[in-house]
């Protein structure tokens, strides 16, 4: 069994030998850098260090577009939870990006 297999096995959530923390091995794991980075780039939450970062709607917009873009990707190949999952927080973002641009009011 390699190193890789290994790390398969062990269950989500947990940490390897060295004390690691090891994310889910499902879509979510792959989708949340993307979500958490446009949260952080539109102000919304604080970077690891407890700080609000310096807003970039631009970068922000770049991280919905790239979520989109795997949404369009996927699509009819997600599980109906992923799928629910990935519709979810872009609408999320998209309603938090319409606010900061002035697009709507909440």
């Amino acid at each position: 069994m390699t190193q890789d297999d290994e790390t398969k096995d062990k269950p989500a959530g947990t940490e390897d030998e060295g004390g690691t923390f090891l994310p889910p091995l499902d879509i979510t794991s792959l989708l949340l850098p993307f979500y958490t980075q446009a949260l952080l780039k539109m102000g919304l939450i604080e970077d690891p260090q407890g700080e609000l970062g310096e807003e970039n709607l631009d970068l922000a917009k770049r991280m919905i577009d790239l979520l989109e873009l795997f949404q369009e990707k996927t699509k009819g190949n997600l599980e109906a939870d992923e799928q629910k999952f990935l519709e979810s927080i872009l609408h999320q973002l998209k309603l938090h990006y319409m606010e900061k641009t002035k697009i709507i009011s909440l």
